[in-house]
């Protein structure tokens, strides 16, 4: 599974407006409903499952980034979507580092093998120092779609 499988590149953000964990969160979700990705009716319920996700455990990974997912009934296909943080957000990550880099996944509840899939190339992209310093540098929605693309290109390691 590619990346492109699943980022909806119109709904990418470039320069998050939330300073907060539930805030950016619900903008990430906002931006996938506005570009036709998710019900306006499921924001809410969506933002939910994620909050309370992220209650149990930070997505916050360290090293900048944060993959917050949830799997909910009311998504229909794996999407996700990736928005920058030009401030930073404290996602209570395990590093206590602040955020720049969100990398958000909603997947269906009758395919967790595709999340699981989805999840582990997230996050061998999300290893490497160069993907994850170029994400942070991108400044257009343009460059982003190029790394992901890129990084879909690249053999696995």
């Amino acid at each position: 599974m590619k990346l492109c499988d699943f980022i909806a590149e119109k709904a990418i953000i470039v320069d998050l407006q939330s300073t907060d964990r539930n805030g950016v969160l619900r903008e990430m979700i906002q931006s996938l409903a506005d570009h036709g990705h998710l019900g306006d009716e499921d924001v809410e319920p969506i933002v939910r499952a994620l909050v309370h996700r992220e209650n149990q455990g930070s997505t916050g990974f360290g090293k900048g980034v944060a993959v917050p997912h949830v799997k909910h009934e009311r998504v229909k296909g794996m999407v996700g979507t990736i928005a920058r943080s030009s401030r930073g957000v404290d996602f209570a990550a395990l590093d206590r580092a602040p955020v720049y880099t969100v990398v958000l996944l909603l997947s269906p509840t009758n395919e967790p093998d595709k999340h699981l899939e989805a999840m582990e190339n997230l996050f061998r992209h999300l290893q490497k120092d160069t993907f994850r310093k170029f994400l942070r540098q991108s400044t257009s929605t343009e460059e982003i779609v190029d790394l992901v693309r890129e990084a879909d290109e690249t053999p696995a390691r």
